[in-house]
């Protein structure tokens, strides 16, 4: 049997990446479904749970997953071809590249940083290297390259001196145990005003929301509960975070499975998980809590699940109060869970198609290979 495909471990920076960018749902389409597809699939999710994700096919999800561990990053963005040969050579690239990213100070300039004037006009005339582009192509070769001109931030590694022990633990139990693996986690803040989004209207008739600047209702967070085996989601709707609604989740799961043998919930550190009272709770209930490691949240299979909801649930849409957007979720994981397929129904429809490759193969004499 082939082994499944599953994308490599993500470092820290990549996942925080990933859970920006699914969260938020602004930018690229297809910059946010494979982003959804490469955390879902880090957060233990099988290939046809993903494509079930992000409605696609199962080879289309193999194969980013695989270009992902190839290339990280990159292959998250859309790859257009086209257009005149280069007329600088793949060297001069690299070398505009790295006076690009040097502070000008180190190469003698009294700049702190370069324009795309400066930094033409350095490379042309005072550089130890020669080279003359102007500045709409200095533009271009440094946008291919995903060198932008943007501001200082701060970036967050994981402190966790557990980091790797944690993350080992995780891929374990949703390897070994999958139909008792689930994970739990907040979904918010949920605000009442009107989303803008997208769909499909008539050229130059977009939908419209009116302008709402008065937020009178407060905030609520959604608390989640993803069964990883069964695919199936559901939450209830709280006015805030705390132990006592974190334990009430948790014995949500544990009603799931009554038999009394052992499950495994995925959680973040945050405290109202971490308190005496459900550490306590869970230890005479066989609940094992795997948390993520400090700063990886990502590792949490239940992030990726939470991208539908804020695209489908809370973009475009304009709720008159916390109540009808409750309804609202509820509607929308009563349908989700409906259309989920079971993983053996998935099972014997693999079986089918291979029982039809083979028959073309002994046919037609096509080749029937697959990746997993």
């Amino acid at each position: 049997m082939a082994d499944l495909v599953r994308v490599r471990r993500l470092s820290d920076h990549e996942g925080q990446q990933l859970l920006r960018i699914t969260r938020r749902g602004t930018g690229s389409p297809i910059r946010l479904r494979r982003a959804m597809v490469v955390l879902a699939s880090a957060g233990g999710n099988t290939v046809p749970a993903i494509a079930r994700l992000v409605q696609a096919d199962e080879d289309t999800i193999r194969q980013v997953i695989h270009r992902f561990n190839e290339m990280g990053m990159a292959s998250l963005d859309p790859r257009w071809a086209g257009g005149r040969p280069r007329q600088i050579s793949p060297d001069d690239e690299t070398f505009i590249i790295e006076t690009a990213t040097t502070r000008p100070e180190k190469l003698g300039r009294p700049f702190t940083r370069w324009s795309v004037r400066k930094l033409a006009d350095h490379l042309s005339s005072h550089a130890s290297r020669r080279v003359q582009v102007g500045r709409e192509r200095l533009r271009q070769i440094l946008h291919r390259h995903k060198i932008t001109f943007q501001r200082t931030k701060t970036w967050k590694e994981s402190t966790d001196p557990d980091r790797d022990a944690k993350l080992a633990r995780i891929e374990e139990v949703t390897a070994r145990f999958p139909h008792r693996v689930f994970a739990f986690d907040e979904f918010g803040p949920l605000v009442i005003r009107p989303q803008a989004g997208a769909g499909w209207a008539p050229a130059g008739h977009p939908r419209r929301l009116p302008a709402n600047y008065h937020k009178l209702h407060g905030v609520r967070q959604f608390h989640g509960c993803y069964s990883v085996g069964d695919d199936q989601l559901w939450g209830v709707v709280r006015r805030h975070k705390s132990a006592a609604n974190t334990l009430a989740a948790l014995k949500s799961i544990r009603a799931a499975r009554p038999d009394g043998a052992p499950i495994y919930v995925i959680l973040d550190n945050l405290s109202a998980h971490r308190g005496r009272t459900i550490r306590g709770w869970a230890a005479r209930n066989k609940v094992e809590l795997c948390f993520t490691p400090t700063y990886a949240s990502w590792a949490n299979p239940i992030e990726a699940q939470f991208g539908p909801l804020r695209t489908f649930v809370i973009a475009g849409s304009n709720h008159p109060n916390h109540p009808a957007l409750t309804r609202r979720l509820q509607t929308y994981l009563r349908w989700r869970n409906a259309n989920a397929r079971h993983p053996d129904v998935l099972a014997a429809q693999r079986r089918e198609r291979a029982r039809i490759r083979s028959e073309r193969q002994q046919r037609w004499g096509q080749p029937t290979t697959r990746a997993a």
